[in-house]
């Protein structure tokens, strides 16, 4: 039986990242990328550490293990991760009027998906954000057609396309 969380301990924060590496797109077959989706970003155990002090990241676990993952970001960690800086940079641009919290990355295993779980990690997030928290906002690779088709479904909007480091990026917002 799943149930969804707040990531509580450092064991924790090791499975998300077991299960990030097995979802990375350099680690995947094509095949996998094209039908199954992927993560882009590749956290270390102390960044991920100090973005959940912050705010903690939202999980799906089954028993004892991780099976999903929502990381949250908040926007006073624009500069640590390099990749995501355009990001920032994009939201920074559109002068959004609202409080939001970045999601860092979403991830469901293998084996738990076509389940609800993506569904319910945003809405488990949700539920943990701050009141003052309006909105959540992230960034999908363009090829990713699972997690565009994924994110589209629960009602994120996409607010612009952009370019950077080679590659397409929808930014999308959920209220």
């Amino acid at each position: 039986m799943v149930h969804y969380t707040k990531v509580s301990s450092d064991e924790e924060l090791h499975q998300i990242l077991a299960l990030q590496q097995l979802n990375l797109a350099k680690n995947l077959v094509p095949e996998e990328v094209i039908h199954q989706g992927f993560v882009t970003v590749e956290h270390d155990f102390d960044i991920l550490r100090l973005l959940n002090k912050k705010h903690p990241h939202t999980i799906a676990k089954d028993k004892n293990m991780v099976v999903g993952y929502a990381l949250s970001m908040h926007p006073t960690f624009k500069d640590t991760i390099p990749i995501l800086k355009p990001m920032f940079a994009e939201i920074e641009k559109l002068k959004i009027p609202v409080n939001f919290m970045a999601m860092g990355q979403i991830c469901i295993a293998k084996s738990h998906r076509g389940q609800g779980l993506f569904r319910g990690l945003y809405k488990a997030m949700k539920h943990y954000l701050p009141e003052t928290i309006e909105s959540i906002i992230t960034e999908v690779d363009c090829t990713n057609k699972r997690s565009m088709q994924a994110h589209q479904t629960i009602g994120f909007k996409e607010l612009l396309r952009y370019s950077a480091d080679g590659k397409k990026w929808s930014l999308i917002m959920l209220k």
